[in-house]
């Protein structure tokens, strides 16, 4: 997931540049945007990618309790 967010965003940052040459003022906004929530999205993935995985082990069916 984390290189096809880098590749989005470099995608996003040269339309940025060819906004900013073309003075696509409302375009270079949206794509601000864009790059805001992606780069939050990063952030997010690399620090799933640290999480460590927990074991939940196999499940097995609870032994009848006594009195039921």
């Amino acid at each position: 997931m984390l290189p096809r967010l880098a590749e989005i965003e470099k995608d996003l940052l040269l339309r940025r540049k060819r906004a900013q040459e073309e003075h696509w003022l409302g375009e270079v906004e949206g794509i601000d945007s864009t790059l805001t929530f992606l780069r939050a999205k990063q952030a997010e993935a690399a620090r799933l990618v640290k999480r460590p995985v927990a074991d939940l082990g196999i499940p097995r069916p609870r032994p009848d309790s006594p009195g039921t």
